[in-house]
């Protein structure tokens, strides 16, 4: 049997029967705002600290200073302390974008991964990693080829991806049929604000709870509430759907 690799959500682990099986690469997606890449900082923040396991986040998208700065404020203050050590390793857009060559990135991201034993990896985004091919073939085959790579050098992976509809179902890309699980951040506007929810949708070789969770991003970042039925999408129905 597999083993299990916790994601440091409180109740998100218990969605997922204890975890993400080891090795597996993940999408995250959900439109802006929604929490991804604060679920990828805990993810290897809880990583580190809980498990003795090293991670690296890529981004396209953010410097090294932006990063730490998110993590500074959920309260995940020793988040510095873990990159200066090298215990996280941060590839930021000035590293990954110095060159427009596909090649070049990924080149960079292997040798850190090649270099050192990592077991998490965050990729933040793979919006901005598709934004190199042209092709949808393209696109797909070094999709797979990545996730190989991936899993060879042992790392239990999530790639985030920015997705445009407020409601999954309405738009699903080829990458959500190539990773091993699927998971859904998702936010609807109330009068006061806003409500955000979780939902797994896919993850291969494991029992999930395929319900609409709600989450709440607060001091030590995300918190999934094991309650889905009294919470409503749009703060109107009772029942959450699509």
């Amino acid at each position: 049997m597999s083993e299990l690799v916790s994601t440091g959500v409180e109740g998100l682990d218990s969605i997922l029967s204890g975890g993400i099986t080891e090795r597996s690469t993940v999408l995250v997606s959900g439109n802006p705002g929604t929490g991804k890449s604060i679920f990828g900082i805990q993810y290897l923040h809880h990583g580190v600290t809980e498990h003795d396991e090293r991670g690296v986040y890529v981004s396209f998208e953010e410097d090294e200073a932006d990063i730490r700065g998110a993590a500074e404020s959920i309260g995940l203050e020793g988040f510095g302390d873990l990159v200066d050590s090298g215990d996280i390793v941060i590839l930021d857009k000035r590293e990954m974008l110095r060159e427009t060559d596909f090649s070049t990135a990924v080149d960079k991201l292997l040798d850190t991964i090649e270099d050192g034993e990592f077991d998490r990896l965050v990729l933040d985004s793979l919006s901005m990693f598709q934004l190199f091919f042209d092709a949808e073939q393209e696109k797909r085959t070094y999709l797979l080829k990545f996730s190989d790579i991936l899993k060879a050098n042992g790392l239990t992976s999530l790639l985030i991806n920015e997705q445009g509809a407020v409601f999954p179902d309405t738009e699903v890309g080829l990458e959500n049929f190539l990773t091993d699980g699927n998971i859904y951040f998702i936010q609807t506007p109330t009068d006061s604000g806003v409500n955000r929810y979780v939902w797994v949708a896919k993850m291969r070789k494991q029992d999930i709870d395929t319900d609409i969770f709600p989450m709440e991003i607060g001091e030590g970042g995300i918190t999934v509430h094991e309650r889905a039925g009294g919470f409503s999408m749009m703060g109107r129905s009772e029942n959450p759907s699509f």
